[in-house]
């Protein structure tokens, strides 16, 4: 007997109960339910709570559905292991004392952060090696869900407009007779997103970084977004990028970029993406996110220029700025200072909080 269709139907009624369990999920269980055995309850109960949960509040919920499913009490977790714990608690005693009665009250605050949590707003360029092998992993699962346009073209649909051709087809296969009305309107389509990373000297603590999230963007929605680097010269990573693992694809990457860690030329890179790329189709009605500093060595002016003229051709132009998220930071660099007009937003990109910021930024247009 095919278990698919149970597990399957397992996944559903977790999701009627809250869990998030996107296809990516139930993909993943089912593909560790084909290693373990199906007939031991414990190993099924485990595989579903590592696939299918997303954070500790839904783990009663994942218990109850369980045993509601198959009629089988989850396993008792064990209460010591000799795994490093993944989260820390920090304690802090705050005491009052009572000015009337002069006895002492102690309360406790406690706050809880997980290691995870922390690092996910910590700046990037400041990690050690072990937290940025970490963010690494964490980059890894990112999923960006594309930004979304309405079609030229019309489809069929369940609402919208008259499709006067299919009524009339459906009236000749009837006799005559108006038996039901069909309509047709525009589709969604995913909108085209355009990376645009800076690899001048001055970026190369993010770089990595930033590349890494360009692979996420990439494998997530493949036929819809590109990615260049920009430095003393423009350098398409599309292709490099494709790949499933995100070391083969940074390995690729670095080999096919010349001008890592170099100086800086914003204005003659970007004009280089719009004549070659932007002007023919790459940049029309797309969502152009440009990562950099700001930093320019060549002429200022000339990068307004192709600013301007990029934002007559994208749907939303943003600029990424390690150093906006900073305390006292003022866009005042030549070349953020001249692009500034001609952009959406400037938005904080030095920690993978703000980068998912930005993905939630970019979904939304």
């Amino acid at each position: 007997m095919d278990p698919v269709p149970g597990l399957v139907g397992f996944a559903a009624a977790l999701r009627a109960a809250g869990l998030p369990c996107d296809v990516q999920r139930v993909q993943a269980y089912l593909g560790a339910v084909a290693e373990l055995d199906v007939a031991e309850p414990t190993q099924l109960y485990w595989a579903g709570r590592l696939t299918l949960c997303a954070e500790p509040d839904d783990l009663p919920r994942y218990d109850d559905a369980f045993a509601a499913w198959f009629a089988a009490k989850p396993p008792q977790a064990r209460q010591k292991t000799t795994q490093r714990p993944r989260a820390t608690v920090t304690m802090a005693a705050l005491t009052e004392v009572g000015s009337s009665s002069g006895e002492r009250e102690t309360t406790e605050l406690k706050v809880a952060a997980s290691d995870t949590e922390v690092l996910r707003h910590r700046d990037i360029s400041q990690l050690t090696a072990a937290e940025r092998e970490q963010l690494r992993e964490m980059m890894a699962t990112l999923h960006l869900a594309p930004p979304l346009r309405r079609s030229m073209r019309l489809r069929p649909h369940r609402a919208g407009r008259l499709d006067p051709g299919r009524i009339l087809r459906a009236m000749r296969a009837a006799g005559g007779e108006p038996v039901r009305l069909a309509y047709r309107d525009r589709r969604q389509r995913p909108r085209r997103v355009v990376l645009l990373i800076d690899v001048s000297g001055s970026m190369s603590p993010y770089a990595d970084a930033l590349l890494r999230f360009g692979h996420a963007l990439v494998r997530s929605a493949p036929a819809s977004t590109e990615v260049f680097t920009i430095g003393t010269r423009l350098t398409r990573l599309s292709r490099q990028l494709r790949a499933r693992d995100p070391r083969e694809a940074l390995v690729a990457a670095s080999r096919a970029v010349p001008d890592f860690a170099g100086g800086t030329r914003l204005g003659e890179t970007i004009r280089v993406f719009l004549d070659r790329w932007g002007q023919r189709g790459l940049a029309r009605r797309a969502v152009v996110v440009l990562f950099s500093d700001g930093w320019e060595r060549g002429d200022a002016s000339l990068l307004g220029e192709q600013l301007a003229r990029l934002s007559r051709l994208a749907h939303r132009v943003l600029w990424v700025n390690p150093h906006a998220g900073r305390d006292g930071y003022a866009p005042v660099q030549s070349g953020i200072a001249a692009a500034l007009p001609h952009v959406d937003a400037l938005l904080a990109g030095h920690s993978l909080a703000t980068l998912e910021d930005l993905m939630r930024e970019v979904r939304r247009a």
